[in-house]
């Protein structure tokens, strides 16, 4: 008992790993390659496979050589409908075992497979193989194998067929040959989305105004690639006026922006930005950052105070005094901005107006641990380190003693 549970087990195990390693794709039975043909004595022959579709990873093949007035028992085309994707004959002699013919003659051949027209030719007029991308150099009465593109050559070059090159070893009477080849198509693939042609569609990507918004745009580039590769083959998207590709590219932009969280993520990575390039002395640069915020509707009035204390160390009091009281629209208790709007009252010549907003806040805390009166001395401070003077900044301090 324990014995047959085993094994069941096993099984069990062994069909699970086949259903994870399956593909996507199917065999294309359409574009399948079905010749039957006759070798004369000591003749070389070329069979040139049927155009294999876009997409195409690998092609499984079957030779089969027949006795005079003899038929094929089945064709491969019908077999392969036992075996949903190509691990199921990769797996092991087991499967190409499987795909042989259950029939075929006493007459044997060598055969060769190349990749191009030319090599073929020369095979045909001097027999010689060393070109080839596969060589049965044993005379066989029937073979089968399957070629992918990960490890065969026959299927590494850019060609869409292969040819088939026979020489027949029966010195006397003539041979029938029976080659069927047919292509697994991976679905993916098949809409002509290679590597390099999704790379591509990256790299435009990351020209665009949102990605340069981001300090990474992996994320957002991939998915505009994913909603495009999804609407659209290849050759249908290149084949869009330039209009229609930027304009796929705009609302496929803003989809990916506004369905995931790369929206808020952008926005706190231009507030980092603009908050490093203050501190490092560059308060322009700061202005551009916050400038993208506030311009997209995103803007807290934080965000505002921001911009509105850049614009003081800038010198451009008057651009400071409207950022800020927008800022107090969104929160008219956050004392960080009531603090810059004197500020820029006081550098804009209006001394009365800042001195007011000084005293009336001038028992209160801007942050839980920071005084009013001692952000006012660290703001001035940092003012004069700019270039910034006033002989106000006196008159204001003497407010509080």
């Amino acid at each position: 008992m324990n014995t047959i549970k085993g094994l069941f087990l096993l099984l069990t195990m062994f069909a699970f790993q086949i259903n994870l390693a399956q593909k996507d794709g199917y065999w294309d039975k359409t574009r399948a390659t079905s010749e039957e043909i006759t070798v004369s004595a000591r003749e070389r022959i070329i069979i040139k496979t049927q155009d294999f579709p876009e997409g195409t990873t690998e092609v499984v093949f079957r030779i089969t050589l027949l006795d005079k007035n003899q038929q094929m028992a089945g064709s491969l085309v019908s077999v392969l409908k036992a075996i949903p994707d190509p691990t199921g004959i990769s797996q092991g002699s087991a499967g190409a075992v499987f795909i042989l013919s259950k029939i075929s003659g006493d007459d044997k051949c060598k055969y060769a497979i190349f990749s191009s027209a030319d090599l073929a030719t020369k095979y045909k007029e001097n027999g010689k193989t060393e070109n080839a991308c596969l060589v049965q150099d044993t005379p066989v009465s029937k073979d089968a194998k399957l070629l992918s593109t990960d490890k065969s050559a026959c299927m590494k070059s850019n060609s869409s067929n292969l040819w088939f090159g026979f020489e027949s070893k029966n010195w006397i009477m003539n041979q029938k040959v029976v080659l069927e080849v047919v292509p697994w198509v991976d679905n993916k693939l098949s809409r002509g989305w290679t590597a390099e042609n999704r790379k591509s569609i990256i790299d435009q990507c990351k020209t665009s105004n949102l990605a340069q918004k981001m300090s990474n745009s992996d994320d957002f580039c991939v998915c505009i690639l994913d909603k495009i590769q999804s609407k659209y083959k290849y050759k249908e998207f290149q084949k869009l006026l330039a209009v229609e590709r930027a304009k796929a590219f705009k609302d496929f932009g803003n989809s990916c922006f506004g369905e995931s969280t790369l929206s808020s993520a952008v926005y706190e990575d231009l507030r980092k930005q603009a908050a490093s390039l203050s501190k490092q002395g560059k308060p322009g640069e700061a202005i551009t950052k916050l400038a993208t915020i506030i311009n997209d509707n995103k803007a807290n009035a934080l965000d505002y105070n921001a911009i509105g204390n850049n614009y003081i160390l800038t010198k451009q009091y008057g651009k400071a005094i409207k950022f800020l009281k927008e800022g107090e629209k969104l929160d008219e208790s956050e004392l960080l901005i009531k603090l810059n709007l004197a500020h820029a009252y006081l550098l804009n010549d209006n001394y009365s107006t800042a001195k007011s907003i000084y005293k009336e806040y001038q028992y209160q805390n801007v942050t839980d641990s920071l005084s009013w009166t001692e952000k006012i001395k660290q703001d001035f401070e940092i003012f004069k380190k700019v270039g910034i003077e006033n002989d106000d900044f006196k008159r204001v301090l003497k407010l509080f003693n």
